[in-house]
């Protein structure tokens, strides 16, 4: 383990002390208040409530549109008890309030309860004989309606929570190291886990203005107890991976004495997944992983939402192409699309479509700058672009703040070379700089979107969009596809810096 000395705790000025100290004790006092948390599940179950009953209306609504009769008053009778089946459902899959939960796990918890909802509501009217009085129309459309729209309005109503300081539980962090800092710097950016770091604790007495990722650093494991017992902390993240087994058995033994709740950070990074699941073999602890790319099954459904959503997306969206074609060929006159070879799926290369953003002799201007700019060719080693590529046309510049460039990659999906989400689709000359991860990264087909599209686009360096990459295939699932197409909409939308 680390010296204090060798971790990343600093200090700050004395006044930054103070607003520190201030910020920790508001924490603390919103940790101890837990008519707080009360509020935040009443809060999320009104909303929840209110949302079902406005979506039978909906769900009404689209009814009546197709059929004149009127609503039988078991139908009308029957939507008090589904909407508490729902929220029943809801609360037994641990969403209220949800905390720890990522953004795939809670997405497939919210279609679990539409889908036990109407498992519920189908079985009770078999059993009472109530099938033909209940409109199936009714409930289908109402149903549709939660499942597309219950997870958008909890990210919003979580999202207005944290601004109220209201979501979130307070947990300390056992470990002040480098994975110590990590945790903590996810943490502050992942706010929708639900987790807050307020302190953090080692094996040395605290410093002076002893901060780490702007959380103070209050000493050792004694004086986490202390803290835990004096405002009713308990939750606790140990982050020592390198610590003994003997030695952290030890401190986990201390931390049960004031600690409900103990997660500890394994020391298998890169080797376990979100899809880890815990194993008693007889006394002996184990780590089953489950690899989703390795079932046929799964990767089929993916193939098949590809096919779908490209096929219906591009049918819509083809005005746009055509308009988007038009203007870059009045722009600059030449070529609408620009192909490059692309490392696709087991580094079998393909032409990877996209429309033209760059001046025609884009490449051997590339060459030429690198050559005669020292400060391009270290900023291009890093990020493989350049922030201000004279290269770039007007309509260029557009295209890629808004990946509209990236529409026509739509035909690549449709062949199989690509996915809707995926790893970045990387250059052949891309691959030493890839190193280890490659043969993982290219087990699957690139995506026009991925995990690296939404973390920061172009304010990441490569070896971070390695890392994400590499993430994202160990850790797939439909619901991980579907939470980044989601983020990606938002990305487009308000992320200013694309270059």
């Amino acid at each position: 383990m680390k010296n204090i000395e060798d971790t990343n705790i600093g200090t700050v000025p004395a006044e930054g002390v103070v607003g520190a100290a201030g910020h920790e004790a508001a924490l603390l006092e919103d940790g101890v208040q837990y008519w707080r948390q009360w509020l935040t599940v009443i809060v999320l179950i009104s909303s929840d409530t209110l949302l079902a009953f406005l979506s039978w209306g909906v769900g009404s609504a689209l009814r009546s549109f197709w059929e004149l009769d009127a609503l039988s008053l078991i139908s009308v009778g029957s939507i008090v008890p589904a909407t508490a089946v729902w929220v029943g459902a809801r609360a037994l899959l641990g969403l209220y309030p949800g905390y720890g939960l990522n953004s795939a796990e809670e997405l497939r918890r919210q279609t679990f309860s539409v889908l036990a909802t109407l498992a519920a509501t189908a079985t009770f009217a078999l059993v009472v004989q109530m099938g033909s009085e209940l409109s199936r129309m009714l409930y289908g459309m109402s149903l549709l309606v939660l499942l597309i729209v219950a997870p958008l309005v909890r990210y919003f109503v979580k999202f207005v929570l944290m601004k109220l300081r209201l979501w979130g539980w307070p947990v300390v962090i056992l470990g002040a190291g480098e994975t110590g800092a990590q945790l903590v710097r996810t943490l502050q950016r992942e706010w929708g886990l639900g987790y807050r770091p307020i302190a953090v604790f080692d094996f040395r007495p605290a410093p002076a203005g002893g901060l780490l990722e702007g959380v103070p650093y209050r000493g050792t494991m004694i004086d986490a107890l202390a803290l835990a017992r004096k405002h009713n902390i308990d939750t606790a993240i140990f982050a020592m991976p390198s610590v003994s087994p003997d030695q952290l058995a030890r401190l986990i033994g201390m931390a049960r004495h004031s600690l409900r709740h103990i997660i500890v950070m394994s020391n298998l990074w890169g080797v376990t997944n979100s899809g880890v699941v815990a194993r008693d073999l007889a006394g002996n602890f184990g780590v089953e992983l489950k690899h989703n790319l390795l079932n046929p099954w799964a990767l089929r459904t993916k193939r098949m939402l590809d096919l779908v959503a490209t096929i219906l997306g591009g049918a819509l969206i083809l005005p746009l192409l055509i308009g988007i074609s038009l203007i870059i060929w009045l722009d600059s006159r030449g070529g609408v699309f620009y192909t490059a070879q692309r490392m696709g799926q087991d580094g079998k290369l393909f032409s990877c479509l996209k429309f033209r953003t760059m001046l025609p002799d884009a490449e051997v201007t590339l060459e030429r700058m690198l050559k005669e700019s020292a400060e391009m060719r270290e900023e291009y080693l890093k990020y493989h672009k350049l922030r201000d590529d004279p290269r770039v046309t007007r309509i260029g510049r557009f295209l890629r703040r808004t990946s509209l460039d990236e529409l026509p990659q739509l035909w690549n999906v449709l062949r199989g070379e690509m996915s809707l989400v995926g790893p970045r689709p990387y250059l052949p000359r891309e691959s030493e700089d890839i190193g280890p991860m490659q043969s993982e990264i290219l087990r699957v087909p690139p995506g026009i979107t991925g995990s690296w599209q939404v973390a920061g686009r172009n304010g990441i360096s490569f070896t971070e969009r390695v890392q994400l990459d590499d993430y994202y295939v160990r850790n797939w699932s439909v619901w991980l596809d579907l939470i980044i197409l989601a983020r990606t909409v938002r990305s487009v939308v308000f992320d200013r810096g694309v270059y």
